[in-house]
């Protein structure tokens, strides 16, 4: 298999979509200043979204980082329904989650699709 170009998503996809996650979370939260309801999707949203992102582009155990992506979906849910937070209190506990969640649980157990050197490794 030929070798390709390393891409800043081929080596750190758990850290750059946890870090977009938050990102997108913060912006529906304090500049567009969407409802309550509506930051909950957005905080679900991005946190499945991310999990299955990323458990798609890792070399092995993606398996993980899409549970972990739902569990954070289930608790931003969680925070609406049963907590009934305010969406600046919900984005803030949902960063805290995917920095634990994507930057020191998924990262650390999972294989980027390209070593170091930025060749690509065998599925």
């Amino acid at each position: 298999m030929a070798a390709s170009p390393v891409t800043i998503l081929g080596r750190e996809p758990s850290v750059i979509l946890g870090a977009f996650a938050i990102a997108v979370q913060f912006v529906s939260a304090f500049v567009i200043n969407v409802s309550q309801n509506t930051q909950t999707g957005i905080n679900a949203a991005a946190a499945a979204l991310v999990g299955f992102i990323v458990a798609y582009m890792v070399h092995d155990e993606g398996t993980f980082a899409a549970f972990v992506g739902l569990g954070q979906a289930a608790l931003a849910l969680a925070m609406n329904l049963g907590l009934h937070w305010s969406g600046d209190k919900q984005t803030a506990f949902m960063a805290l989650f995917t920095i634990l969640g994507q930057f020191w649980l998924v990262r650390d157990r999972v294989t980027a699709p390209v070593s170091k050197e930025g060749l690509r490794l065998a599925a």
